[in-house]
């Protein structure tokens, strides 16, 4: 029963390292070896599609014909008829430009053309991680469209020939800035009248958040009645995330999330085969492009019909969604609210923002257990003020609560620890008489009232509780770039000088020797070979999770001491033969 206790844990074992190896597969840009749909998706071919076959392949598409800049090309708008999205006939030839605003948390890149938001720099998060980070201060840019980079936040009117992403518009508010002690800042840009229609965008920015309320106001100017409709896009490349982590894959791309469907992502790879599935007509919910600690999204307010779409343009990728607004007759005006979001996943305050916006942050198919455990650790932080701190502590809590659970195991390790220098004289004495070898092991567990396999069972149940957690760190934004002690300068990244791993080795190699040994000489050469093996993959772990480990192993070794003690077994580590053959 031994023997079967431990190949379950050799099973668990190699299922482990099969994932870690298709994550190392993952991480240098290589095919996923076992789980190939694992994969990172590659950017898209530069060939632009067929304007006349997307358009069929999605319904109604209006296509553009201008570009972003000379060598970017414009995404098209998924709508409700086939129309032309191109500058519109009246558009007066103005000198285009930028305009830079700045708040306490952002900087942010507006283009008068469309009065389009081609910009973000999130001023309290640094584009570098780790060592890195010593060498490169400069902050992190979400949105760009500068070096080979497309990521945009595009807005327009369709339904007619109506002021588009691609308009000429003007700067009209004054500040560029957020003072000290200004709480709110208004950015408004208006064009001028295309066949008599007006539209007006203003961007209100706020002290200390990263969603934007933007307004769209449409003045009617014309000598007929207008039905316009408003369309919000993000529109990016395909390039891999470089912040991703090592063993670990997180999925970037567009996403739409409604009530009736959920959180669905949509591939680039779908995207490009036309097998993209997701609710495509709704009154609630966003569309967003997310990656690893950040996301962009367009929200609408619940009850406001809107169409979604995600579709490839050129080398591009475009989600988005348009909602239709009342009819205007000649001099009426009408607006439409909506929140642009550009920063990182605060699960806290994602979720206050949107329902189901917190989804965004991927904790895999352990959310259930990852989302309270998150909100523990964040509670903790909320004390102490260090994540790594609150990392200790969380691992602390977590073993108290499996306490009971974890010392009926150790009891169970213990009793079979006292009762293994039996097993292996009688092993070695009835070697060449197996079946009665098994008799007797049998009958030396019932007079010690032995479970071989108890100290298993707890441990298994477990093991989903450590996964969720494993996901909560490697997923939080709060992470990144956050200190713990001395040479620990970014919990998210592996430590530097390799002082946690080596400790982790140690307090796993100790473990492991206050264990009871398998009665079979291989199983316990591979046993104590688990733990360099482990320890090896630790050395590219972020620093906040060998953290974790560590607390564990020592705790886990504390408790296993303390049990051992109590049980009147003495304390000392067993060790594998290593010379016997």
């Amino acid at each position: 029963m031994s023997d079967i206790r431990r190949s379950i844990l050799w099973v668990i074992l190699g299922f482990s390292l099969v994932l870690l190896w298709d994550q190392w597969q993952i991480y240098n840009d290589r095919p996923a070896t076992f789980f190939p749909s694992s994969s990172p998706q590659q950017p898209a071919a530069e060939a632009a599609p067929d304007t006349a076959t997307a358009a069929g392949a999605a319904g109604a598409v209006a296509t553009p014909a201008a570009t972003l800049d000379a060598a970017v090309p414009a995404a098209s708008v998924i709508g409700a008829a086939p129309e032309a999205l191109t500058p519109p006939a009246e558009a007066p030839v103005v000198a285009r430009q930028t305009h830079v605003i700045t708040t306490d948390v952002l900087e942010l890149t507006f283009d008068s053309e469309g009065g389009t938001l081609v910009g973000a720099t999130l001023l309290n998060h640094f584009a570098q991680i780790g060592r890195a980070l010593r060498d490169d201060q400069s902050q992190l840019t979400l949105l760009t469209q500068q070096s080979g980079r497309v990521y945009v936040a595009q807005t327009g009117l369709i339904g007619g020939d109506f002021p588009n992403h691609q308009t000429p518009m003007r700067l009209v508010s004054s500040d560029h800035s957020l003072a000290d002690g200004q709480d709110e800042l208004t950015v408004r840009f208006e064009s001028e009248a295309v066949h008599g229609v007006v539209l007006a965008k203003e961007y209100l920015l706020r002290r200390g958040v990263y969603d934007i309320r933007v307004r769209h106001e449409v003045l009617n100017q014309s000598d007929r009645a207008i039905t316009p409709k408003v369309y919000f896009q993000l529109v990016r490349d395909s390039q891999p995330v470089t912040s991703d982590t090592p063993f670990f894959y997180t999925f970037t791309g567009p996403v739409v999330f409604s009530q009736e469907s959920k959180f669905q992502k949509v591939s680039f790879e779908d995207v490009d085969n036309n097998r993209a599935e997701f609710q495509r007509t709704a009154n609630n919910g966003y569309v967003a492009m997310v990656q690893h600690y950040f996301v962009s999204a367009w929200i609408l307010a619940d009850g406001m019909e809107r169409e979604n779409f995600v579709r490839r343009i050129g080398n591009l990728y475009a989600t988005g969604k348009i909602t239709p607004m009342e009819t205007l007759v000649p001099g009426a005006s009408r607006t439409l609210d909506s929140t642009l979001f550009v920063g990182p996943q605060y699960e806290t305050a994602l979720a206050a923002l949107a329902p189901g916006f917190d989804l965004v942050k991927d904790y895999g198919w352990l959310t259930i257990l990852a989302k309270p455990l998150y909100w523990l650790l964040e509670k903790i932080h909320s004390v102490v003020g260090n994540w790594g701190w609150a990392i200790v502590l969380l691992v602390v809590l977590i073993k108290a609560a499996f306490y009971w659970l974890n010392a009926s195991a150790y009891r169970s390790m213990a009793k079979m620890k006292a009762v293994n220098p039996r097993i292996m004289e009688m092993r070695e004495r009835l070697k060449s008489n197996p079946q009665q070898m098994q008799q007797e092991m049998m009958k030396i567990y019932r007079e010690e009232k032995v479970n071989p396999l108890g100290g298993c069972f707890p441990i298994l149940i477990q093991i989903p509780v450590f996964i969720a957690l494993y996901w909560v760190l490697m997923s939080s934004v709060e992470m990144r770039n956050s200190p713990w002690i001395g040479w620990i300068t970014d919990l998210s990244t592996p430590d530097p000088f390799f002082i946690l791993p080596l400790i982790m080795a140690i307090t796993t190699i100790l473990q492991t020797a206050l264990n009871p040994l398998p009665p079979d000489p291989l199983q316990a050469k591979l046993m104590w070979a688990m733990p360099v093996i482990f320890s090896v993959m630790f050395f590219f772990f972020p620093a906040g999770l060998v953290l974790y480990w560590i607390t564990n192993n020592i705790l886990t070794i504390a408790q296993q001491a303390y049990i051992n003690n109590k049980m009147g077994v003495p304390l000392k580590f067993s060790m594998p033969d290593f010379k016997s053959k």
